[in-house]
């Protein structure tokens, strides 16, 4: 056989590897395509404890020390999720790090109880979650393919004004919409869809990685980097339990759990976006209650380890989808990547000096995958006047609601941190229409 043909299957073979969620690829293809899964999330990750703790006014070493412990918690999670731990983990695709949905709640307890209290109620609710993931199988009539398809389309929708903040050039950011932000981004845009588009093998699947570090290289080139950040960092810095303490308060608790059960809403979106964008089937029901028992318990565990709640990152469900690898130790050596970040903070400084807008480019295109592969889910049901019904009030509800602030202004603070995550209201109310509209359409049902 001549040699160019050996060389094709071999390449051939190296991306079936990819596109098999329980194979190994080789080390040359998987360290690349695991790593790009923790540049698409390594900023979320650690934007939720600079945040708490700037609100609780903690010095540097211990906003430092937080944000460590986000990345290492991070790491161990996603390797739980993607390679499984017993019945927990949904032995999928799937990166995990810090949940931005528990912001809202977490700040005011924080700042006015302490943050043992808040990671005390975080624990707690990282319990509740595990409850729900445990009986999932129960409840998993609650999720059809209509109910599931559109919370993957709420998924994404809500996030598209989020990559556009990103490439804008970050949340707060002085200089929002300056010039360079929107050349950066549109570089790496570009970069990124010409080599999935036009690239082969590799080059198609690094597409994203390979658009971040061409956007990162111009952005160094012209200054937009500052690099002290990463000289003054350490070395290594080991995990401590306990550090910061645990505390029990039934006020902080309460809201906390409430939210937690909610938020397995979201966790099952990605999980369903997950299959739906790299497998093209609905998950089974040990996946969904796997993967949602992994989110309960590495919130325990991001508790004792002076982390907050941990959820399955939506960036990544979009990688998943725009890449078409799904091999689940792809995540895994992403997991190993995060793990080292935790414990090695010169690489997590090297990793967090990305700018926004570089990464805004990437993360576009991935949310609008998301909001894809959902649609192709809901190409599958029967668009009969109920279902469009549950689609068309439920995408209302999610993308209406949090952009009228006036309609819930008089509610709790809890409440409002509910409804301006856009998912949770537009979740329930899916899942409520697909339980009280008839299943048959009158007309029919008068003709019987």
């Amino acid at each position: 056989m001549p040699t160019s043909e050996l060389t094709a299957e071999g390449m051939d073979e190296q991306v079936r590897s990819t596109r098999d969620v329980n194979a190994m690829p080789p080390l040359s293809r998987a360290v690349p395509l695991g790593l790009q899964h923790v540049l698409a999330m390594f900023v979320g990750n650690v934007t939720v404890p600079i945040i708490i703790a700037g609100a609780a006014d903690l010095p540097p070493d211990q906003t430092a020390f937080m944000i460590q412990a986000a990345m290492f918690v991070a790491g161990i999670a996603t390797l739980v999720q993607s390679l499984g731990l017993g019945p927990i983990g949904a032995r999928l695709p799937i990166v995990m790090g810090t949940s931005f949905g528990f912001v809202p709640v977490l700040i005011p307890i924080a700042v006015g109880m302490g943050l043992p209290a808040a990671l005390g109620a975080a624990l707690c609710g990282g319990i509740a979650m595990t409850l729900v993931g445990l009986f999932l199988p129960v409840f998993r009539f609650l999720f059809p393919p209509v109910v599931t398809g559109t919370f993957v389309v709420m998924l994404g929708t809500l996030l598209m004004p989020v990559g556009f903040a990103y490439w804008g050039g970050g949340f707060g950011a002085e200089d929002f919409g300056a010039p360079h932000h929107l050349l950066l981004g549109a570089l790496v845009l570009v970069v990124t869809l010409g080599l999935h588009q036009f690239g082969r093998g590799i080059w198609s699947e690094t597409a994203p990685l390979l658009g971040l570090v061409a956007g990162y290289a111009v952005a160094a080139a012209f200054g937009y980097i500052g690099f002290d950040g990463i000289g003054n960092a350490g070395w290594l810095s080991l995990p401590v339990p306990l550090t910061i303490g645990l505390e029990f308060h039934f006020a902080a608790i309460i809201p906390v759990v409430l939210l937690a059960i909610v938020t397995c809403a979201e966790s099952i979106g990605d999980i369903v976006g997950t299959t739906a964008g790299g497998l093209d089937r609905e998950p089974t029901a040990k996946e969904l209650s796997g993967g949602v028992m992994a989110d309960g318990l590495a919130s325990v565990f991001a508790a004792i380890f002076n982390a907050f709640p941990q959820i399955s990152f939506s960036q990544n469900v979009g990688m998943v989808a725009l890449t078409g690898v799904v091999s689940r130790f792809v995540v895994a050596i992403g997991g190993g990547f995060l793990v080292l970040a935790g414990l090695v903070p010169k690489l997590g400084a090297i990793i967090s000096s990305i700018p926004n807008a570089v990464l805004g480019g990437a993360v576009l295109i991935m949310f609008g995958m998301i909001a894809s592969a959902g649609i192709k889910m809901l190409s599958h049901i029967d668009f009969n006047k109920r279902n469009m019904v549950i689609i068309g009030i439920s995408l209302s509800a999610a993308v209406g609601l949090p952009a009228q602030e006036g309609l819930y202004a008089d509610l709790s603070t809890n409440v409002q941190a509910i409804i301006e995550s856009g998912l949770i209201p537009g979740a329930i109310a899916a899942i409520v229409l697909n339980l009280v509209l008839p299943k048959k359409d009158r007309a029919f049902r008068a003709n019987v």
